[in-house]
């Protein structure tokens, strides 16, 4: 399988939608390619069957027999790129670190190497009886991140 010929056809079918951009790509055995796109909008089926169809038709089975699997992101699947993590600003990530612990907020801001999240929590009031909610921010170093979901809210 030439992979720079199916890499080039992949970012030739890319720049046709500039909204559109990649995940994944792995040349599995027995000639299998596996493509994950995202969308900054979402990816439609359409989508998938055009870049699947400009892939397969510039490559020649006659020479060698391939599969293509062109696809968009499980919602169950964590998230990848920086590019997935601006898409979800304002949506609630729960987040495991590289120290196991887990943490769940509202996507604030999403810089060049952290991501900033905020939740609310109630804490005991500095005086008195009961509690108080109140807003809690973090920042959290891609480096320290070890998966990070969106929470889907039915």
């Amino acid at each position: 399988m030439d992979k720079e010929k199916v890499i080039n056809l992949l970012n030739n079918a890319l720049e046709e939608n500039s909204s559109l951009y990649l995940i994944e790509l792995k040349f599995l055995p027995e000639n299998k390619i596996y493509i994950e796109i995202d969308g900054d909008t979402g990816v439609s089926l359409k989508d998938c069957i055009r870049i699947n169809r400009e892939i397969e038709q510039n490559l020649d089975r006659e020479e060698e027999d391939f599969s293509l699997e062109v696809t968009s992101p499980d919602v169950a699947n964590p998230l990848k790129v920086k590019r997935q993590y601006i898409k979800n600003i304002n949506r609630i990530l729960e987040i495991k670190l590289q120290d196991n612990t887990k943490v769940e907020g509202t996507l604030k801001v999403v810089n060049e190497d952290s991501i900033e999240l905020e939740w609310k929590a109630r804490e005991p009031k500095p005086i008195g009886k009961g509690k108080v909610t109140v807003v809690k921010n973090a920042t959290v170093p891609f480096s320290t991140i070890l998966e990070a979901k969106v929470k889907i809210i039915f």
